[in-house]
């Protein structure tokens, strides 16, 4: 997924402003009103890496290997626009100086991953990692055989209880006899299979999205990994997708509990070590900004904060 999904997940789902723009000024902040794989995850990891992402909108620092992976991500999207005799791994590597440059010219910020490289060493570095991910491509699928139904499709449903889901998936593929594979691109390696289920957790929140949408459960999810060169696939059911519902659910219970209460409860991992916002952070003797939204009391109406086990 690349900056143009991000970007619009967090604007069009999660409240109003851009991501990293903060609550500035005359811009009232807003409960969030839908959820997104990537802001679920945010939860899921940590309520207050969710709080200063979709409620303060704290700036985050550019990264060259998310960049990176927006700049791989276009290059797979634009590739199916040749005919299929032309995609070639030359001409998919040729298309990522290209790429790079109209996302620098989108985001003039991202000049900053390069600032004190001069001589360009480490940009032509850079760029060339790109390059050998998206060869790296060819080894796993066969872009000749493949005529994807969408690419970057933005997909959005609401639930029976009212909960609104939204996203944006890199590929779907729709076989002659209408069975539908959702395929997402990794730039990293693929976990051990231990921690397998989280990244799945992803593609069956498309898949339920999908299903509830067109009335298809997707034959397969498929997940690609180009940093190791690896596939990972999983075919689900109604079972797995009314399971993923119900987590989604609970999810989103206590992030509205959290909304109201202002009870965003940092959860310290080995991920802390990477995270922008450590200056707002409890955890390492900071303080989050003032709550912009009204507080009410947890226990008005009989509410507790939940555990976060129990999502």
């Amino acid at each position: 997924m690349g900056w143009s999904t991000e970007k619009a997940e967090a604007a069009a789902q999660d409240g109003p402003g851009e991501p990293g723009a903060g609550v500035q000024g005359g811009e009232q902040a807003r409960p969030p009103v839908a959820l997104s794989p990537s802001r679920a995850g945010d939860f899921m990891q940590c309520p207050l890496l969710y709080r200063f992402r979709v409620i303060d909108k704290l700036p985050e620092k550019p990264s060259a290997a998310a960049t990176r992976g927006t700049v791989v991500h276009a290059v797979l999207e634009r590739l199916f626009d040749a005919p299929a005799a032309e995609r070639t791994p030359a001409g998919a590597r040729a298309m990522v100086p290209g790429a790079w440059e109209k996302l620098l010219a989108e985001r003039p910020e991202l000049a900053e991953l390069f600032a004190d490289d001069a001589g360009g060493e480490r940009l032509a570095t850079w760029l060339a990692e790109a390059e050998a991910l998206v060869e790296r491509w060819f080894s796993l699928e066969d872009p000749t055989r493949l005529e994807p139904a969408e690419r970057e499709l933005y997909v959005e449903t609401v639930l029976d209880s009212g909960l609104r889901l939204r996203g944006f998936i890199d590929r779907v593929d729709v076989a002659p006899t209408g069975e539908v594979r959702i395929v997402d691109y990794k730039t990293g390696k693929a976990p051990r299979p231990q921690f397998a289920e989280g990244a799945l957790f992803q593609m069956k929140f498309y898949a339920l999205v999908v299903w509830r949408l067109r009335g298809v459960v997707p034959r397969r999810l498929q997940l690609v990994y180009l940093g190791s060169g690896d596939v990972l696939t999983y075919d689900p059911g109604e079972a797995d997708l009314r399971g993923v519902e119900r987590k989604l659910l609970a999810l989103w219970e206590a992030i509205q509990l959290a909304t109201r209460t202002g009870d965003w409860r940092p959860r310290p991992t080995k991920l802390c070590g990477w995270c922008d916002h450590q200056a707002h952070c409890p955890e390492f003797g900071g303080t989050p900004p003032v709550y912009p939204l009204q507080v009410r009391p947890a226990d008005e109406g009989g509410e507790q904060q939940g555990r976060m086990g129990q999502v």
